[in-house]
């Protein structure tokens, strides 16, 4: 534990943003999750888990959570697991 009251902020801070980052991250694997099992019901409810799972990238990208290439690949993969399971259905 640090001496300097600067290093004790510091560590105290460091604290509360891995707490709010572990928190962000885990609400992002859900919202990832929960299109995935959406995919094994209809288009338009996957169509709309495709919408949140997307909105939650771009926050998380521009939050500097996960890397902007990171999410660019997830949103093209899941939008092609998307097209390609209903593609087959339809």
């Amino acid at each position: 534990m640090p001496n300097i009251k600067s290093a004790i902020k510091r560590v105290e801070l460091g604290k509360a943003r891995m707490i709010k980052n572990a928190a962000a991250k885990s609400y992002l694997r859900t919202i990832l999750r929960r299109f995935e099992e959406s995919i094994s019901t209809d288009a338009e409810t996957a169509a709309l888990a495709l919408k949140k799972a997307t909105r939650a990238l771009d926050k998380a990208s521009s939050k500097g959570l996960i890397h902007k290439n990171l999410a660019a690949r997830k949103k093209s993969r899941l939008t092609s697991r998307l097209t390609k399971t209903f593609a087959k259905v339809g």
